[in-house]
């Protein structure tokens, strides 16, 4: 669903066509539109080693992200064997989503907006987890942070890893795309 067939573009993206975009290009004296960066896509990863033992927490699992991010998550395989964890290559042992367009964006105003204020002790979010290349890491301790997760029904926590790629070249320009985004950093 588009703009264009009636919809509303999301919050933040006209944010970012508005006002973030000539931000940067001034901030970082880029020539051409094609050189600021951009929000290309989220991946959110909940890796469930409990899965070993028991094969319906990962059910279990699937349902809260997927309920999350309103989008179905996929089940991952363990790519080695690892005899200490009792792991053999092929086993479920995590689920992930990748977000891309209108639900990207309703997801990070969702996220920043919402679910990262209700952390406990929030302080925003660590500076240093930038990979180099322009991208983001955010690790989540549980998933009751988000509204859409119901107290009563979760048996055990579960954290999970967020990754904003963008299109930047550098972890300067990443961050402040995000900062200007709305993403809270520590001070």
């Amino acid at each position: 669903m588009t703009a264009t067939q009636g919809h509303a573009e999301p919050r933040v993206k006209a944010r970012y066509h508005q006002e973030v975009a000539s931000k940067l290009k001034e901030e970082f004296a880029f020539t051409s539109a094609m050189q600021i960066p951009r929000l290309q896509k989220i991946v959110i990863n909940m890796g469930v080693g409990d899965a070993i033992q028991n094969i319906k927490v990962l059910d279990v699992a699937v349902d809260e992200l997927s309920s999350i991010v309103g989008q179905k998550a996929i089940v991952r395989k363990a790519k080695k064997s690892v005899a200490q964890f009792k792991l053999r290559a092929g086993m479920p042992i995590a689920c992930m989503v990748t977000l891309r367009g209108p639900r990207m964006w309703e997801f990070f105003d969702r996220l920043v907006t919402l679910s990262l204020p209700r952390v406990r002790d929030f302080r925003g979010v660590p500076t240093k987890s930038f990979d180099g290349r322009g991208n983001y890491t955010l690790g989540l301790k549980d998933q009751l942070i988000f509204q859409e997760i119901d107290y009563s029904k979760v048996d055990k926590m579960k954290g999970m890893n967020i990754t904003f790629v963008t299109t930047a070249k550098n972890d300067a320009e990443a961050r402040a795309l995000l900062g200007h985004l709305g993403m809270p950093f520590r001070k």
